[in-house]
């Protein structure tokens, strides 16, 4: 209830973890009312996996610990702190009470949020895969692609990527291709130096498309229209739970210093300078320091199917700059060292702190 009547608070915590994701979904699903041929559906695979890694991952944490460090020292800035321990009530007792008021707040805030992402992107998903800007019928097996590739060759080698070298066997069949744009005469797609060969037939051009459709399977077989229900389900709980981490260790960072305006600075520069920039690529003297982050080790949970959080490698098996990884033994215990230590000194400076 003392959380609940903040309300500048609570307005900016629903403006961030609902507001942001409302606003940017009706933007799309009016743009694409108004001019369905200049704008893409406002849904969709894409749209879901960039909300959820790009934003909600991201803003879902800060709220929390917003949330958690106003919990950790409302009290104490407000004068209140002595008027509850003069109820008797343990100290101990009183910390450990502000962790499901927390969550009573925050797991609706971010549930709320990420349902609307759910709702938009499952009903108002694409009815065509648009793959590298090709139409592609979606979940299609590799032999089925290949197979859709030789009828559609064209547009697959003018479009789908692959790096070829001159003395590649595919060289002939890729520059005999005339891949032209609207805003310039045709041009051809192969490695300079390479000469266009007009005997090349038909066969031999589809024939390269199956094998560019082969190259580019594992990228397409991680695209689909619309987010699956597993997904969505396991992208919830996962947000769910980097939430819940930022506000125990908001909480905690709050009550050991006894104020709420530098805890919030110190867990937005985590959020959004340290962790990004530590979990890009590995440092050889500073790869434990970099694996301690709980943000890095929270990502080793990512589901299948979301690009990488922070932009540190591909965590589904994709191509990307190598990132920091360990194993998920070491996240675990990673994560549950973070909550519990500073949920111990979080309580060990409420206990010992003067009334």
């Amino acid at each position: 209830m003392e959380l609940r009547k903040r309300r500048g608070l609570m307005a900016a915590l629903i403006l961030v973890n609902i507001g942001i994701p409302a606003v940017f979904l009706i933007i799309r699903l009016l743009a694409h009312a108004i001019a369905p041929h200049s704008y893409a559906p406002a849904g969709g695979y894409a749209i879901f996996s960039t909300m959820v890694a790009g934003v909600l991952f991201v803003f879902g944490f800060i709220v929390a610990a917003t949330l958690g460090c106003t919990a950790g020292s409302v009290d104490l800035t407000e004068g209140m702190f002595r008027h509850l321990v003069v109820t008797g009530r343990s100290r101990l007792a009183l910390y450990l009470a502000r962790i499901p008021a927390g969550l009573a707040i925050l797991v609706p805030l971010v549930a709320a949020g990420f349902a609307i992402v759910c709702i938009v992107c499952a009903l108002a998903a694409p009815t065509q895969l648009s793959f590298n800007g090709v139409n592609v019928p979606p979940g299609l097996s590799q032999p089925a692609l290949e197979t859709w590739a030789a009828g559609h060759a064209d547009d697959v080698i003018c479009n789908f990527p692959i790096n070829i070298g001159p003395s590649s066997d595919l060289a002939q069949a890729v520059n005999s291709v005339q891949c032209g744009g609207n805003n310039g005469p045709p041009v051809t797609k192969g490695g300079p130096g390479v000469p266009t060969q007009p005997q090349v037939t038909r066969a031999q051009v589809e024939d390269a498309a199956r094998r560019i459709a082969g190259v580019n399977f594992a990228d397409y077989s991680r695209q689909f229209l619309s987010p699956s229900i597993s997904l969505m389900v396991k992208a919830g709980l996962w947000l769910e739970l980097y939430a819940a981490i930022g506000l125990l260790v908001g909480l905690g960072l709050s009550s050991l210093m006894g104020q709420r305006t530098v805890p919030v600075i110190l867990m937005i520069i985590l959020e959004i300078v340290l962790t990004p920039l530590l979990s890009h690529a590995p440092i050889a003297h500073l790869l434990n320091v970099q694996r301690s982050l709980v943000g890095i080790a929270v990502t080793h949970f990512e589901p299948g199917g979301l690009p990488s959080v922070f932009g540190g490698g591909d965590h589904n098996g994709g191509p990307g700059v190598p990132g920091v990884t360990e194993s998920a033994t070491v996240a675990v215990c990673i994560i549950a060292g973070w909550v519990v230590i500073w949920t111990v000194l979080g309580a060990w400076r409420m206990v010992k702190r003067d009334a």
